[in-house]
Order: C-alpha cells, then sequence, then structure tokens
C-alpha cells in the first residue's frame, strides 16, 4: 500500500480506538484456524508417503489415523473461525458506530456557514454510505485480509520446509503480480475517492428532489429535475465503472501469477521427483500449499479494491473531522451567562462571508435589557446576519457581540443556548409529535404543563382543535400543519425554554389574518419582561416595539421609537413605512 493510503488507515484506527480491543486474541485465533486450513496438505503428504506408499505396502491403520487428526484439526478451525469471526463483527460494529456519532456531533459543531457552503448529501453521505463502506470492508474485507495474512504466513513457511526450491519458483511466479499490484495502487485510490465523491453528489440531487418536490410540480420542471437526476446517477456509474475497470486489471495480475506457480511447480516438482529430492506424498501435499498461497493472493488483489473504496471513505470523513469549527464551544474554559435579564452590546461590530463583501460594518449599539426592539431594513440590509450574530450562529470578523457585559465569545454553548432562544422565520418542527416538538426546549414538562403554556398563551383552543391534541403528529417538517400553525408550536416551544433573550425572525410573517392575530397575542405574552430582539419584515411588528433599529447597506443608519423615526420625512424607514402603508391597503 502506499504511504498515503497506510497514514489514512492509521488515523482511521486511530479514531476507533474499539478496533484494537482483544486484537491479539482475534490474531491468534485467525492463526489457529490457518493451522487448521493447513493440516489438510500435512495429511495429505502423511497419508499418500506413510499410508498408501509404505515400504510394506498401504497401512489402512495410518491412514485412518491422519484422516481422523485431520477432522479434529478442521473442527477447531472451524471453532476458532466462528469466534474471530464473531469478535471482528462485533468490535468493528461498536467502532463504527462511535465513528458515525463522532462524525455527526462534529458535522453538527460546525458553523452554519460552513454547513451552507456544503451539500446536505454529501454531508449526510459521510455519516451513512461511507460509515458503511468502511464496515463492509471491516467485516468481510478485514476478515478476508486477516485470514488471507494468517494463511500466508503459514503456507509459505511449510512449503519452505517441504522444499525451498519449489518455495522459490512459487514466490518468483506472483513477483510481476506483486509489482503491477503496487503500481495499480495510486489509481485505485483515485477512482475509488471519485466514487464516493460522485455517491454524495447522487444523494444530494435525491434529497433536494424529495425535499422541493411541491416546488418542481408547482412549475412543472419534473423532466428536467428527472434529468439531473439521471445525470447525477450517469456520473456515478461512470466513476464505478471506471474503479471496476481498473481493478479488475490488479485482479488478473493475481490469476496469472497463479497459472505460473503451478505451472512451475509441477515442472520443477517433477524433476526433484525424478531425482529423489521430492517424494509423491510432498510433491502432492505442495501442491495443495501452492493452491493454499495463491488464496490469500487472490483475496488480497480483490479484497485490495474494497479497502481502496474504504480508504476513500475514511478520507472523506477525515475531511470533515479535520475542519475545525469556527464557531467553537469555550467548554469549561469558558463562562456562564450572568444571572438575571441579559442586555445586548455590539462593539463595533463587522462581518462578511467567507469570500463576499462586508454586510455589517461598524455596528456600534446597546440594547438595555427588558427592552423590545425591531430591526428592520431592505431585503440584503443585513438584519438575519444581526440576528446570527447575536445567538452566536456565526462569529464577526471584527469587534465583539456581549451579552451581560460578557463577550459570546468566551460564553459556554451550554449556557447561552439555556439563555438565549431564537425563533426562525420557518417554525421547523421535527418529524414528532405537538408534545414532542415543544419537548424539545424543556423534556421534563408533563402533559398537564404542555397544556397550560399552551392556554397561557392563549392557545388552549386552537390545542383543542387538533385531531390528537398534544400527541398530534406534525409530520416532516412539521409540514402536517400549516405556516401559521408550526409558527404556534415554535413560539410555544421558545415560552416553555424561558429565555431571558429572544431573537425572533419575524414569526408572523406569511400567515393568514386569523392566525397573525393569535400570533401577534402569544408574542405579547412572550417576549414580556424579556429582551426581545426582532427581525421585522412587516412593519406592524416595529410599531409596536419599544425601539426600532433601522440597517441599510450593512449600518445602522437611524435608531429610535417608531413615532420619532415615522415623522422622521425622506428618512430610510419613513419611506419603508409608507411603502408597507401601501402594500397593505
Amino acid at each position: 500500500m502506499t504511504d498515503g493510503t497506510l497514514a489514512t488507515i492509521k488515523r482511521g484506527l486511530a479514531l476507533s480506538p474499539e478496533l484494537r480491543t482483544g486484537l491479539p486474541g482475534t490474531v491468534g485465533l485467525a492463526l489457529l484456524q490457518m493451522s487448521g486450513r493447513v493440516a489438510v496438505p500435512i495429511a495429505v503428504q502423511q497419508g499418500i508417503d506413510r499410508g498408501v506408499n509404505a515400504p510394506g505396502g498401504p497401512n489402512p491403520r495410518v491412514v485412518l489415523s491422519v484422516v481422523a487428526l485431520t477432522l479434529l484439526a478442521l473442527l477447531v478451525s472451524t471453532v476458532c473461525g466462528y469466534l474471530m469471526t464473531r469478535r471482528l463483527f462485533t468490535v468493528s460494529e461498536t467502532a463504527l458506530g462511535s465513528l458515525r456519532s463522532r462524525t455527526f456531533r462534529h458535522i453538527h459543531d460546525l458553523s452554519m456557514l460552513h454547513q451552507q457552503s456544503e451539500r446536505r448529501g454529501s454531508m449526510v453521505s459521510r455519516v451513512t454510505s461511507d460509515v458503511d463502506q468502511i464496515s463492509t470492508f471491516l467485516q468481510t474485507g478485514g476478515i478476508q485480509l486477516l485470514l488471507a495474512s494468517g494463511q500466508l504466513i503459514v503456507s509459505t513457511v511449510v512449503m519452505a520446509i517441504y522444499s525451498w526450491q519449489l518455495t522459490i519458483v512459487v514466490l518468483l511466479a506472483f513477483g510481476p503480480a506483486v509489482a503491477v499490484i503496487r503500481l495499480f495502487q495510486k489509481r485505485l485510490a483515485a477512482v475509488y475517492r471519485a466514487v464516493r465523491e460522485r455517491t454524495g453528489v447522487m444523494l444530494g440531487a435525491v434529497a433536494e428532489s424529495v425535499v422541493g418536490a411541491t416546488v418542481i410540480r408547482s412549475y412543472g420542471v419534473a423532466d428536467r429535475t428527472g434529468e439531473r437526476l439521471d445525470s447525477s446517477i450517469e456520473d456515478l456509474r461512470l466513476a464505478q465503472q471506471k474503479a471496476l475497470k481498473t481493478s479488475v486489471t490488479s485482479f488478473s495480475s493475481g490469476e496469472i501469477g497463479a497459472g505460473l506457480a503451478l505451472a512451475g511447480v509441477v515442472v520443477v516438482g517433477t524433476l526433484l521427483g525424478v531425482d529423489g529430492g521430492l517424494t509423491a506424498g510432498q510433491l502432492t501435499a505442495f501442491l495443495f500449499l501452492v493452491t493454499l498461497f495463491i488464496q490469500p493472493v487472490q483475496i488480497a488483489t480483490d479484497m485490495l479494491n474494497e479497502a481502496q473504496n474504504a480508504v476513500a471513505g475514511w478520507r472523506r470523513i477525515l475531511d470533515v473531522l479535520d475542519v475545525e469549527p469556527d464557531v467553537a464551544d469555550p467548554d469549561d474554559s469558558g463562562v456562564a451567562l450572568p444571572a438575571g435579564p441579559l442586555g445586548v452590546r455590539f462593539a463595533d461590530v463587522s462581518f462578511r462571508y467567507p469570500g463576499g463583501p462586508i454586510v455589517l460594518a461598524d455596528v456600534d449599539l446597546e440594547i438595555p435589557a427588558r427592552t423590545k426592539v425591531a430591526v428592520v431594513g431592505e431585503t440584503g440590509s443585513g438584519k438575519t446576519t444581526f440576528a446570527k450574530l447575536l445567538t452566536r450562529l456565526m462569529d464577526p470578523v471584527g469587534g465583539a457581540v456581549l451579552l451581560g457585559g460578557v463577550p459570546l465569545t468566551g460564553v459556554r454553548f451550554s449556557s447561552l443556548r439555556s439563555r438565549v432562544v431564537m425563533v426562525p422565520q420557518d417554525g421547523f418542527l421535527f418529524d414528532a409529535t405537538v408534545a414532542e416538538n415543544i419537548r424539545f426546549a424543556e423534556p421534563s414538562l408533563t402533559d398537564e404543563q404542555l397544556r397550560d403554556a399552551f392556554t397561557e398563551l392563549g392557545l388552549g383552543d386552537w390545542l383543542a382543535g387538533l385531531p390528537d391534541g398534544l400527541e398530534t403528529p406534525v409530520g416532516e417538517r412539521g409540514e402536517a400543519l400549516s405556516v401559521g400553525e408550526r409558527q404556534l408550536v415554535a413560539l410555544v416551544r421558545a415560552y416553555v425554554a424561558d429565555p431571558d433573550l429572544l431573537v425572533l425572525d419575524e414569526a408572523t410573517s406569511a400567515v393568514d389574518p386569523a392566525t397573525e392575530v393569535r400570533l401577534q397575542h402569544a408574542l405579547d405574552l412572550v417576549t414580556r419582561g424579556r429582551t426581545t430582539v426582532a427581525i421585522a419584515h412587516r412593519l406592524s411588528t416595529a410599531q409596536a416595539a419599544d425601539e426600532v433599529i433601522v440597517v441599510d447597506a450593512g449600518r445602522v443608519v437611524q435608531r429610535g421609537p417608531h413615532a420619532r423615526l415615522v415623522a422622521e420625512e425622506g428618512s430610510i424607514y419613513a419611506k419603508l413605512y409608507a411603502s408597507w402603508l401601501e402594500q397593505t391597503r
């Protein structure tokens, strides 16, 4: 194997220390099983030379004794093989389950920026198909390689004992095959990496087409979507085809070596037999041993393909694990947010997305605790970026964001997430019941406490109107509920979390008037006594706020109560408000 491949395997094994559990015992079982296999050619040699061709004629007792001992050796070999296989399966599943969890947790720890820059299907494939490929290799190819290694060593040693001359013939016959295999290793690594990448692209295309099924049907682009899927599937097929062609060449070299070895042993062995240097039993046994020697070589060339596929999967997983989260949890070295209401401070904050222009520039402001603030501005002005910085979904490139006087970069995530809650515009729900979705915020709540929360927000009648109340399934992404109903559930979830800072990405947008009334009433109750920052797309939200912050082209250009800002003729806020009024008439 190449140095790069060996380094990848070494790192992969280091990430899964469970694979080393009981390794000496497993190797010992493999050697015992191999010894049982080698017992057959030895028994053949003894049976022929001391039984069939005995000096005084055939000796049945010797033959029967040899057969009995061989059966015992094969029984021990079978038991050892069973125990070894069971150990490998158990250890590999435990190790890869741990690797899968670690990879998922690391992906989850990566910033929103990194997650958005990667195809979702590609990230999912790291945790699913890439790990599955490693699992398949370890449970099949790993066993085969372990057995093959043991069989190769034992058979070579026994061949050398019988005839060092014939052993050299066998090794020379396989010399070219080994050279060809080494030559194709780098090519195999490259083509199988391409296969794993194409798999990720295909999974992404499939996932996107399923999630976007409504849009696809609405715009009648099913054919175009099908073509895109077909293209990704075709790319994967071509990549796999290229990998198979490369691997076939490698495998064929092993077949040629096997043929040359057998032919060489027959010719040279016959000559040695004529000279009296080799008995008939020894030559026959040697042919059996050559077969045992050939099997590992053929298995190795075949399993090499599986190994390269697994290594490609390992590399893709390592590529993810090597990415350091740019929004890191300070954990034990961090501090907790101070008790009580939280004030907000943006100290000369600037932000740009990777490779892009500045989207927030020199934002310097303070929001007192228990103040209700609306952030308004045109699309692309930087409002949502403001909210993501405030909840530390991203970190600024300049300046600092402080809560309660503490820089967010020094706050433990456990403290931050328990004190600060963001309600996104889409009101994302998990594929579970209404009750289970709300308990994501507080798992200990009873059904009675959940009903009380709905009642306190004036939503008790709405909950009672659901088919199964709290046990009503919401469907994947909450699609069994309307947009407004999803936002109601998301708002109750935020309410039971009892945060000190609530960030709302316009929870009343894209809903019908009746639901908006419910939402607005619930919002008034949820935000009461809490520091609240609302990203306002509807300026009715700004009207109800204590203060309005106007963002334009990444800068704070106005700030103050709604009444004062709207009275400033020609101001950006006055224009936005006038435009909104015109649209609502």
